[in-house]
């Protein structure tokens, strides 16, 4: 992690002279180090909790996001959707990006292509603005595939009449009638309902991994993370946290337990209590977690300041 470039070999040792050289060409980073540290130890984690569901006779899953601070640079990898942002005086900066069924509609759709044994014949892959009825059998109609962005018409033969791979929209959109997430941790178990079709194929342990540059901020005492689960982000945007973050922390600094309090506030508020923060009949019923997490001694202690 210190040296300029990762050697070839963790040894050190150059079985070819030209190492340094193919590193260099491959643009490898110690950041680099880090993020495959992380993508691979969410895959093992995964693993990990396979094999005691497996012995435990349990099922289960999750949803996974964590930040790292290492020698001046955060690192966020998410699973899910759950997120992270940046709060500062005069910036709101999305460190996450959430992985549903809709945000990830094409790779879904281009394992089922490849796969199609994975829906049994239960299910089709095709995309369609709603679900189809009867009536709709030899009419040309919207709809798109693994391979298409935009969309296009097809004329609808029996086997669109299926069930979609993915339906609904927004919150509500389900992978398989099921889940609301497309990466996550477990679910090793997890069948469509009333059928042996497994939904573990289509769900990912590997994370996004966001780098932010802490360093190179001027860091004020009020900048903060906010990691948060999908409860939190179900009512409240991402502006309205930060209005919330900037509103709590100037007023209250000599509090040793002002983040805390604050991640408490933030949960607090997405119970429908406090007037004009979320959306009118807005109200969480999910389980939250909220971290709030100082980034100003971060900062000075990466500095050495």
């Amino acid at each position: 992690m210190v040296a300029t470039q990762p050697p070839m070999h963790l040894s050190g040792h150059s079985i070819c002279p030209s190492d340094p050289q193919f590193v260099e060409e491959k643009g490898i980073r110690a950041e680099d180090l880090v993020i495959g540290a992380l993508e691979s130890a969410f895959q093992e984690c995964d693993e990990v909790i396979g094999r005691e569901l497996e012995a435990s006779g349990q099922m289960g899953g999750c949803t996974a996001l964590v930040a790292v601070s290492l020698q001046g640079k955060l690192y966020v990898a998410n699973a899910g959707d759950s997120r992270a942002i940046l709060v500062r005086k005069d910036e709101v900066r999305p460190l996450s990006s959430e992985f549903t069924p809709e945000t990830e509609r094409q790779r879904i759709q281009q394992l089922a292509f490849v796969y199609p044994e994975l829906l049994a014949g239960e299910f089709t892959r095709l995309e369609f603005p709603r679900r189809l009825k009867g009536d709709d059998l030899g009419q040309k109609v919207l709809f798109r595939d693994h391979h298409m962005r935009g969309w296009s018409y097809k004329c609808v033969e029996k086997s669109d009449l299926k069930y979609p791979l993915i339906h609904g929209q927004g919150r509500q959109a389900r992978l398989l009638g099921t889940l609301a997430v497309s990466r996550g941790l477990g679910d090793h178990q997890l069948r469509v309902l009333d059928t042996n079709i497994q939904l573990k194929p289509f769900l990912l342990s590997v994370p996004q991994v966001t780098v932010l540059d802490v360093d190179q901020l001027e860091l004020q005492e009020e900048d903060v993370v906010v990691m948060a689960t999908d409860g939190l982000w179900d009512v409240l945007s991402n502006e309205q946290v930060a209005r919330l973050v900037r509103s709590f922390l100037p007023g209250n600094r000599e509090d040793p337990h002002r983040f805390s309090e604050l991640a408490q506030m933030l949960i607090h508020s997405t119970q429908g209590k406090d007037d004009g923060l979320t959306e009118e009949g807005q109200v969480s019923y999910d389980d939250i977690s909220v971290f709030v997490i100082p980034l100003h001694s971060q900062g000075q202690r990466s500095s050495g300041h």
